[in-house]
């Protein structure tokens, strides 16, 4: 497709990348990194179709936004899925099944198994840190499509060799479990491993409902590193007529300067991915959802990058792939608010 011919208004075109724009990756300012990589996946499969169910989606988001109405020439590509991560995640995830069925069946957990799930949770977080790096080298943004929530620690590592920066967790769960069901690289451990580089001074979660005393624990201890906006709380303080737009200040005044989205669907409420791998009643509408990652932007916070995670298919349609590539659309705006043309 040639740039020069494209018009935002018309329909996709059959050979279009993501969004329908006319851009390759190697053309983008902002590229999409998909990683079709699910091996630990804890609850219900599907997150690995999540980056392919997006990009098919994306085809009908509409590429107007009015903070940013011709975002559509800011160049913006997805690269091509890796057949190599999804063959790792197949082989992972049948070694993990066996696993987690142990674990519920009172058996021992064969060692061999657990570390050949652990290798290939390694060997995806290297080949996320090489391709973002590379791609990071010239220039370029990088946001990440998985994929269950641990495909983005290769980005959080890379970015964390040159920025120290927070992260802003929209999710149902704290994922800051040491390990869970023997994963190392667990996704509900993303965030324990992620903050395991003193770069990333701070982590502001945001929704969260769904958690451990381990995770309390953790989070108590950490002197102020880790602020946790609960649900609960949320929904109460909007019961007594705390407005949505103040609520996000308060988020956003534990931020620093530079930040990065780390958006897991089951943030959201369920009726809007309920086929994601572990939904959780309350959570968070797509409307305040766009509003706080508006807000963020237009509170001059530099976004460095962001993943969306645990988008799942399912087998009723392809409602959690709308949501998500709408979502996405809201991400990737976000970026561009405050940067120059």
């Amino acid at each position: 497709m040639n740039e020069k011919d494209f018009n935002p208004n018309n329909p996709a075109a059959s050979n279009a990348n993501i969004f329908g724009l006319p851009y390759t990756a190697n053309q983008a300012e902002l590229v999409l990194l998909p990683v079709p990589f699910e091996a630990t996946v804890s609850y219900g499969a599907g997150a690995a179709q999540g980056p392919a169910a997006i990009f098919d989606a994306s085809m009908q988001v509409d590429l107007f936004h009015p903070l940013v109405p011709e975002v559509w020439k800011r160049k913006i590509a997805m690269e091509d899925e890796p057949e190599a991560i999804t063959n790792l995640s197949n082989d992972a995830r049948k070694k993990a099944e066996e696993i987690i069925d142990s674990l519920m069946t009172g058996k021992s957990v064969d060692e061999k198994l657990l570390k050949a799930v652990n290798d290939a949770s390694e060997k995806m977080i290297a080949w996320v840190e090489e391709r973002s790096a590379n791609f990071l080298a010239t220039n370029k943004t990088v946001g990440l499509i998985g994929g269950d929530h641990s495909t983005p620690l290769g980005l959080l590592n890379v970015l964390a060799r040159n920025n120290q920066f927070a992260i802003l967790q929209i999710d149902a769960h704290c994922d800051l479990r040491k390990a869970y069901e023997g994963f190392e690289y667990s996704h509900a451990s993303i965030m324990y491993n992620a903050l395991k580089n003193k770069n990333i001074t701070g982590l502001t979660q945001v929704g969260i409902r769904d958690y451990c005393q381990e995770e309390i624990e953790y989070i108590g201890a950490s002197r102020g590193r880790v602020r946790t906006f609960f649900d609960r709380d949320i929904q109460m303080a909007k019961i007594e007529g705390m407005p949505w737009a103040k609520e996000c200040d308060r988020i956003i005044a534990t931020l620093p300067d530079k930040v990065y989205i780390s958006f897991d669907i089951d943030g959201l409420s369920p009726e809007l991915c309920p086929n994601t791998g572990t939904p959780v009643p309350g959570g968070l509408s797509f409307a305040e959802a766009a509003f706080l990652i508006e807000r963020v932007a237009l509170h001059k916070k530099q976004i460095i990058g962001f993943d969306l995670n645990e988008v799942s298919p399912g087998k009723e349609g392809d409602w959690d792939a709308n949501v998500g590539a709408r979502l996405l659309f809201q991400l990737c705006c976000a970026y561009f608010i405050n940067k120059e043309k």
